[in-house]
């Protein structure tokens, strides 16, 4: 499923900027559809981000985030060829991983 998610990391003044677009519905489970239904809810609940295996993010997330979440954070200590892998897990069971190489800004 890592057509789930774009990724770039950048090192730039000594710092990596992580930015991450996740495709997810992130339903509540409280809209209705065009027949009155509930839509089930369909959320990302955790999402984990770590530097060369070492674990740098975890957070744990709800129904409060929009539809395709936007995720942008900063690590230290990485250099450029470091990788750096984000997952997602949801509250259906689903999950993605992405890898990407940090690159020079």
């Amino acid at each position: 499923m890592s057509d789930n998610m774009k990724m770039r990391a950048q090192l730039k003044g000594g710092l990596v900027e992580v930015k991450v677009l996740m495709s997810h519905p992130m339903e509540t489970g409280r809209k209705k559809d065009d027949f009155g239904q509930l839509i089930p809810a369909h959320f990302v609940q955790l999402v984990t981000a770590t530097l060369n295996g070492k674990t740098v993010l975890e957070a744990q997330w709800g129904t409060g985030i929009a539809k395709n979440p936007y995720l942008t954070f900063r690590l230290k200590g990485a250099k450029v060829g470091d990788i750096v892998s984000v997952t997602w897990l949801d509250n259906v069971g689903e999950t993605a991983t992405q890898d990407i190489v940090v690159t020079a800004a």
